[in-house]
């Protein structure tokens, strides 16, 4: 059995996606012990910035007049692609930055798409739990209503275009305790933080087919 894990925190020190994350995993390897897991941390070892438009502009190259950075490129695509494929469940611990997707994670998932074709799905039937992190709160109701546009995109990419079985579990209010003005958030923080790790024990007890 192979686990697929991605981070993409550019604080694993202290990364609160990760936190849950590694409470999924420990589901997993505790029903698989002998499993593999397959980690690639964009956070610390992140693409290169270039990589996908090499690799892009390789597909409409012939192959004799592709430059050595193209190849390369193209074999990066053809190695994440791989990852994701050879996994039977994954894991992916995705904050949020800038009300946004990160760059560092944008560059993979679109090296992937590069490698695999824009409509592959690349996870069908693979169950997959999807682990985001905000520092503030941007559900219903709340001033910045809207302002989320990480989560959509992970989720269109992640179940609709790669069809993954996918389990989201997002975590909001991540810098309740340590932001001035937020205090009075710090008790509904608290029950997010530990409501997601209920999920992600729940979560990976699932993903190990428990």
């Amino acid at each position: 059995m192979n686990l697929f894990r991605l981070d993409a925190s550019i604080l694993p020190a202290a990364s609160a996606s990760a936190e849950i994350a590694d409470r999924a995993e420990t589901e997993w390897t505790a029903a698989h012990p002998t499993g593999t897991v397959i980690r690639r941390h964009l956070g610390t070892d992140p693409l290169a910035a270039d990589a996908w438009g090499l690799a892009t502009t390789a597909g409409f190259t012939p192959e004799a007049d592709r430059t050595p950075a193209q190849k390369g490129a193209l074999a990066l695509a053809a190695t994440l692609v791989e990852e994701l494929q050879s996994a039977d469940a994954v894991i992916l611990a995705v904050p949020f930055y800038n009300f946004g997707v990160s760059q560092h994670f944008k560059a993979w998932a679109d090296l992937v798409i590069a490698g695999s074709g824009p409509g592959a799905p690349l996870l069908k039937g693979t169950p997959t739990v999807l682990i985001t992190t905000v520092g503030g709160g941007y559900g219903p109701g709340t001033p910045r209503e809207g302002w989320d546009h990480s989560t959509p995109y992970l989720e269109r990419v992640v179940r609709d275009v790669w069809q993954a079985d996918l389990t989201l579990i997002k975590r909001e209010l991540t810098l309740a305790a340590s932001t001035p003005g937020m205090e009075s958030l710090k008790g509904l923080a608290e029950q997010q933080h530990s409501d997601a790790l209920a999920a992600a024990r729940d979560a990976g007890r699932a993903l190990a087919g428990n």
